[in-house]
């Protein structure tokens, strides 16, 4: 089977399916377990590992991420900046540096679940997905800089038509056809993240930190043995 038999699937059926279940999920569990909608941090059980993980991690995803989305909601503006060769040469060593530093922070994320006896306690098998996906889709990322370079510009001319065209159910498998396998396997990780997200602690990312500001105070009861006075 060639490739071209599962596009429809991957980038026509998959897209509405991820999008369908994560809205669907991240309202009932809303409704249903509110004070789940967070983070589920871990920093108290360890700390060190905690710092040098989750720094770079959400300052190297913040950029990447922005970038993406400057793609996708003012194209032209950025192949305007891209114009100037100085400019886009900034930008995608920029986008490198940041998505290496993700990189780097979630790796040791992943080491301290794994050799942290506290951590690997609380950490659930969703956790272990989340973790993968995140790690494949920010190494893919990182390989396509490499091998695809200067993706601000054909992301904005290719990916950002067939998004649009997937937002305004019209769905144009013909912009991404001839993508190489690297990209398309970071589209299919994309919406995979999408479609996992609320089922995983990344869903605090919804709500991220609206919810604080109206809704009740946690209640914390220490159920160990008590201290005499």
């Amino acid at each position: 089977m060639t490739a071209a038999y599962f596009d429809p699937f991957l980038f026509v059926v998959f897209p509405y399916v991820a999008l369908t279940v994560c809205v669907i999920e991240s309202l009932r569990r809303y409704c249903a377990q509110p004070f789940t909608y967070s983070s589920l941090s871990s920093q108290f059980l360890e700390n060190q590992y905690h710092f040098w993980g989750i720094v770079p991690f959400h300052f190297g995803l913040m950029v990447v991420l922005t970038g993406h989305l400057a793609a996708f909601a003012v194209p032209r503006g950025l192949l305007l900046w891209n114009s100037v060769p100085v400019r886009l040469y900034l930008l995608e060593t920029t986008g490198f540096v940041f998505a290496l530093c993700a990189l780097v922070g979630l790796a040791n994320l992943i080491v301290r679940r794994f050799t942290e006896p506290s951590m690997r306690v609380v950490t659930t098998p969703m956790d272990w997905v989340l973790l993968a996906l995140l790690f494949g889709q920010i190494f893919l990322g990182a390989y396509i800089a490499i091998f695809q370079p200067w993706g601000s510009s054909w992301f904005a001319t290719s990916l950002t038509p067939y998004l649009w065209s997937i937002l305004k159910l019209s769905p144009d498998l013909s912009y991404v056809a001839a993508m190489p396998w690297a990209v398309k396997s970071h589209i299919v990780g994309a919406f995979a993240l999408v479609a996992i997200l609320p089922f995983t602690r990344l869903v605090h990312l919804l709500v991220m930190p609206l919810p604080y500001l109206w809704r009740a105070p946690q209640v914390v009861r220490w159920q160990g043995p008590r201290r005499n006075a």
